[in-house]
């Protein structure tokens, strides 16, 4: 699979502050009888996004979200934990994230939102705190130089694993950087043989 490399994203954040957000709340159980990730978007934070009858809830920091300028999302600690679905990194990129930023993810979430596009970025308490006070504030996420640039004359480095850094640096998934790589492998075959 490929996405849109990440290389450095200039976005304000939308914050959802709760803590210990779980994948159903991502993305409810109900949504998941499909294999594609196209229109999950739609469903992300659904229970939060609407009432029982389908209309906007205003209380709602998603609704009405330009995500074209808003792309990062700033979440309480513990985000990501539950269930290891995959369909949750799918509905945040389809709405429009390209990362998110907490004090703790949970580690399975971690793993498949870097495998799907999303960069998921943990921050100090006190970088933490500073962004779920602010919301809306400018960011520059670089990838490259594994930074953020906090908008207030402040940057924090953060740590990515190397391969998967890599793949989103690209924009290929592990088995797309791998195919990328045939070219590279066939000749070597051809030397070996």
């Amino acid at each position: 699979m490929s996405f849109e490399p990440f290389g450095t994203l200039v976005s304000r954040t939308v914050v959802i502050s709760q803590k210990n957000i779980d994948t159903d709340q991502i993305i409810p159980a109900r949504y998941l009888t499909t294999t594609s990730r196209e229109g999950l978007g739609q469903a992300a934070f659904y229970d939060w996004r609407y009432d029982e009858n389908g209309n906007p809830l205003n209380s709602s920091p998603l609704n009405g979200v330009n995500v074209d300028t808003h792309k990062i999302l700033v979440a309480g600690s513990n985000f990501g934990c539950g269930s290891s679905r995959e369909h949750a990194p799918w509905a945040l990129t389809d709405f429009g994230f390209r990362a998110v930023i907490s004090s703790d993810i949970a580690d399975i979430f971690k793993s498949n939102s870097l495998k799907n596009g999303l960069l998921p970025i943990i921050v100090d308490e006190e970088t933490h705190s500073y962004l779920l006070k602010n919301p809306g504030v400018e960011l520059t996420i670089d990838l490259e130089k594994c930074e953020i640039d906090l908008g207030n004359g402040t940057s924090i480095d953060f740590e990515v694993e190397a391969f998967a850094r890599r793949c989103l640096l690209d924009g290929v998934d592990p088995l797309g950087h791998l195919l990328n790589q045939i070219p590279e492998i066939e000749k070597y075959e051809e030397r070996v043989q």
